[in-house]
């Protein structure tokens, strides 16, 4: 990698990710489940959530977990974009000495909340979280964390899914990308599993920025909010239904 190609103009906003992203060489990059989550991310840290490099310690801010912690390239690409990092440090990823690992460590990654990479977890992290901030009167900051939808076959996101929705934790926001890898066929689609618990609920294109933003938006008082964020199949081929 030279230092042209680290330097040299590569656009701004959204249109700038790809060639952020094509700055990481290193292995087990886990493209598609990356890619997958690329516009979802962009949307959230561009247009909604409350955070920035100066207030990564302020205790208003909004929370974000990346419970989908495979392929954390997209990822650490818009974290680069909003100044979290340096684009130069994206070089590096996967490099022993590098902070860029292939799970984001919320101790060495700036603006990162969670560490993330055993599957399944994030969702009851951030219920938890919902409640500490409840508890210690913090009602500014939102709550959003980002699953994949095979990770909503792990027995503990049924849990948090259920209290969530009874608890009425309404900062609380999950967004789930849906490229048809869950094992567990849920009839009417996931967001029928949260709707049942008492969940305020929305499935969108999830390549749709417009559309994005208007369902991270949508009020949803007294509730829990999920969106189902529809992308292409990692293997290419036609969803299942």
């Amino acid at each position: 990698m030279t230092t042209e190609t680290l330097t040299r103009p590569v656009g701004s906003g959204f249109e700038r990710l790809d060639a952020l992203m094509a700055l990481m060489t290193g292995d087990e990059k886990h493209a598609p489940s990356s890619t997958s989550t690329l516009d979802v991310l962009w949307v959230l840290h561009d247009r909604i959530l409350r955070v920035s490099p100066d207030r990564v310690d302020d205790e208003e801010r909004d929370r974000f977990f990346l419970s989908k912690g495979h392929g954390p390239m997209a990822y650490y690409a818009v974290l680069a974009a909003k100044g979290f990092l340096e684009p130069e440090t994206l070089a590096g990823y996967g490099d022993w000495d590098c902070p860029l690992g292939y799970h984001p460590d919320r101790t060495l990654v700036p603006g990162v909340e969670m560490a993330s990479g055993s599957l399944g977890h994030g969702l009851p992290l951030a219920v938890g979280t919902a409640l500490g901030l409840r508890a210690r009167g913090l009602d500014r900051p939102q709550i959003w964390v980002l699953v994949g939808d095979a990770e909503l076959d792990e027995g503990a996101n049924h849990e948090a899914i259920a209290f969530a929705g009874r608890a009425g934790l309404d900062r609380l926001h999950v967004v789930v990308i849906d490229n048809d890898s869950a094992t567990i066929d849920w009839p009417g689609g996931v967001e029928t599993r949260f709707a049942v618990e008492g969940w305020s609920t929305r499935r969108v294109d999830g390549r749709d920025h417009v559309a994005l933003e208007a369902a991270f938006t949508e009020p949803h008082f007294g509730r829990p909010h999920v969106v189902v964020a529809e992308v292409e199949r990692k293997d290419g081929r036609p969803r299942r239904r």
